[in-house]
């Protein structure tokens, strides 16, 4: 089974990123032949570079979404009616985008943005790209009349030269995979199944390949790529109007993307519920949960549950990127309100990464919070926090990061999947976490779970936790088995193996090859010249005669009826 796997990359590794789940999905179906599309963000992302990550991919395609697109040198389409064409696709997905948020006829607004879309892929196809044709004069005219049209967004209608400009050529980049050279019959034509391993403009090579040669598209997201759009601090120096517009496009596609794939499959029920939010029915979604390689996690929670659960170790551990949304300050307040019921507790902060001012605060208000403290006046002093670094000689390896403390705690107030809790588990360590993304569907009634932001009920949690030795290794090995159960690599290919197969085994054959079928059209196709509108552009079908609209008879159901009833 030939397998394309299209992904997206970017300057720094992103919030659930596909890297790693990728290498491990390849790894384990040696059975399968994986090709990769990427969408290179960075131009440090050379096919070189790409095949040295996946060393498992029998080939890599790479198609940049930085600086000018391939070929922009290459003049628009030529002659009026490729011109015309140009314009009322144009106009089409303009003015889907430029619509008042959530209207009433939102799904005659999804049908003109698919119009729109697959237009201008068509054109694409046979013009052998449109990289100039995106940024022309022309699309910066009909994104004004969109703009200016009655029922617009109101904040797009005083949109001024610059806002137009930059949000055409944003728009651009993120339309750039349609000129992509991949939608013949030895590339994406050839695949049996494309796997879009995120959301956003990594789906449209699979849309485009479901369109034109019927292949059925997987859509894996391990993290919300609109959520990610929303929350990206890149954008925020484009002007308002234009982050708008970018904004429309992403919920566009994303909404297109889940109407159009063959099945979604999401990491977990928050991704999930974004999903549904966004228009995806609920027949196509099933929930696979990232799988993680046990290895030396496994091993260090079969030592623990072989230990004695009367073993004290009062120590919190946290592991993670430093950044605020991980809420370390009330991590910290609250610690101070466990060294109260427990004296002799400690914190462990594990970084993993992240933003050195966040860090740099944190370390200053633990030092405010604990002085150094000592046993006697010949001893020197000794925080009880201590911030620590992935790679550094006490703590070489991120599972290294498990092996002392008792309780490894969570005190984030934004997360998707909490990977270090899963890691925890595996190690057969209690767990405190806070209650957000898909912290209770991952821990289950294996740990502790308190409200985001609140400092006293997470102190509360940890000081119950350190106090009661044999709680802990019960709550721990449930941990492990649960752990042990849903979140395996194993169970992770698995369940992709499965979906593999049952999605090519009833694939479903394009439209456009049917259409060699008898009787599937009317005599009038047989006549020299345009005597049907382009699908699509309702400002062609006026100037079709009356004649080219007919609905064509429909074939009988079988040839012997027809002989009988003669």
């Amino acid at each position: 089974m030939r397998i394309a796997l299209l992904t997206e990359g970017a300057k720094r590794r992103p919030k659930g990123d596909p890297l790693a789940w990728c290498d491990r999905l390849v790894r384990g179906l040696t059975d399968q032949d994986f090709e990769l599309y990427a969408l290179c963000r960075d131009p440090l992302d050379t096919p070189e570079r790409w095949a040295e990550r996946h060393p498992g991919v029998r080939a890599v395609h790479t198609h940049p979404l930085w600086g000018p697109p391939p070929g922009s040198d290459r003049t628009p389409p030529r002659g009026r009616a490729m011109r015309r064409r140009f314009v009322d696709c144009y106009q089409e997905l303009a003015a889907a985008l430029t619509a008042r948020p959530d209207p009433p006829g939102s799904a005659d607004l999804a049908d003109r943005f698919a119009n729109g879309l697959y237009g201008l892929a068509d054109l694409a196809r046979e013009h052998a790209g449109l990289p100039a044709a995106l940024r022309s004069e022309t699309a910066v005219r009909a994104l004004e009349a969109a703009c200016r049209t009655p029922g617009a967004d109101p904040l797009l209608g005083c949109a001024t030269v610059h806002d137009l400009l930059t949000a055409t050529e944003a728009l651009e980049r993120v339309l750039r995979p349609l000129s992509a050279p991949w939608y013949d019959e030895h590339t994406l034509g050839a695949a049996d199944l494309c796997h879009a391993t995120s959301g956003g403009p990594a789906t449209l090579p699979g849309l485009l390949a479901a369109r034109y040669g019927g292949t059925p598209l997987l859509v894996t997201e391990y993290a919300v790529r609109l959520r990610e759009h929303y929350l990206d601090r890149e954008h925020d120096q484009l002007p308002v109007r234009a982050r708008a517009l970018l904004a429309a496009l992403h919920r566009r596609l994303a909404a297109e993307s889940y109407r159009t794939a063959a099945l979604l499959t999401p990491g977990n029920g928050h991704i999930r519920r974004w999903q549904e939010r966004c228009g995806a029915p609920r027949t196509k979604i099933r929930t696979v949960h990232p799988g993680i390689d046990a290895g030396r996690l496994a091993a260090i929670g079969e030592a623990a549950e072989a230990g004695t659960p009367e073993e004290d170790d009062p120590t919190l551990v946290w592991v993670g990127r430093v950044e605020p949304a991980k809420d370390l300050v009330a991590l910290l307040h609250a610690f101070a309100r466990v060294r109260t019921a427990v004296p002799a507790a400690r914190l462990r902060i594990v970084s993993g990464g992240g933003r050195a001012d966040y860090l740099a605060q944190c370390r200053a208000l633990a030092t405010q919070l604990f002085p150094d403290e000592a046993v006697d006046s010949r001893a020197p002093g000794e925080n009880p926090v201590t911030f620590e670094e992935i790679g550094s000689p006490y703590v070489p390896t991120p599972v290294d990061a498990y092996t002392p403390g008792g309780v490894v705690v969570l005190s984030s107030v934004v997360e998707g999947f909490p990977t270090t809790l899963v890691e925890a588990m595996f190690c057969a360590r209690a767990t405190v976490s806070t209650d957000v993304g898909a912290v209770r569907e991952v821990i289950g009634g294996t740990g502790l779970i308190v409200p985001p932001r609140n400092p006293s009920a997470l102190a509360e949690a940890c000081a119950g936790l350190l106090r009661d030795p044999r709680r802990r290794a019960l709550l721990g090995a449930a941990a492990r088995a649960r752990a042990l159960e849903l979140f395996t690599a194993e169970q992770n290919t698995t369940a992709f193996r499965e979906i593999y197969l049952d999605l090519v085994a009833h694939r479903r054959p394009a439209a456009q090859h049917t259409a060699s079928a008898p009787f599937a059209q009317p005599p009038e196709a047989h006549v020299p010249g345009s005597w049907r509108p382009a699908p699509g552009l309702p400002g062609r079908a006026k100037r079709a005669p009356a004649w080219a609209v007919r609905e064509p008879r429909r074939r009988p159901a079988a040839v012997g009826a027809l002989g009988e009833d003669a």
